[in-house]
């Protein structure tokens, strides 16, 4: 599951976040939601946040208060 996650260490490291077992499923939902892919569908997900999201400050800082929002 989730294997884009280890790519994402950034933006979980911005946000606040530790990567862990029990919130791995949290966090992958989350970005799943944040970039309007339908769950579980994890290279859509991953093209979206490395093709639209890295590149793009904004994005990324949206990114990083939803996935924030979601492990609160």
């Amino acid at each position: 599951m989730s294997c884009y996650l280890r790519h994402i260490g950034d933006i979980l490291e911005a946000a606040g976040i530790t990567l862990t077992k029990a919130n791995r499923k949290q966090i992958d939902e989350a970005a799943h939601r944040a970039v309007g892919v339908t769950y579980k569908n994890c290279p859509v997900t991953w093209k979206k946040i490395r093709e639209d999201i890295k590149s793009d400050d904004t994005k990324r800082r949206a990114l990083i208060e939803q996935l924030r929002a979601a492990i609160r």
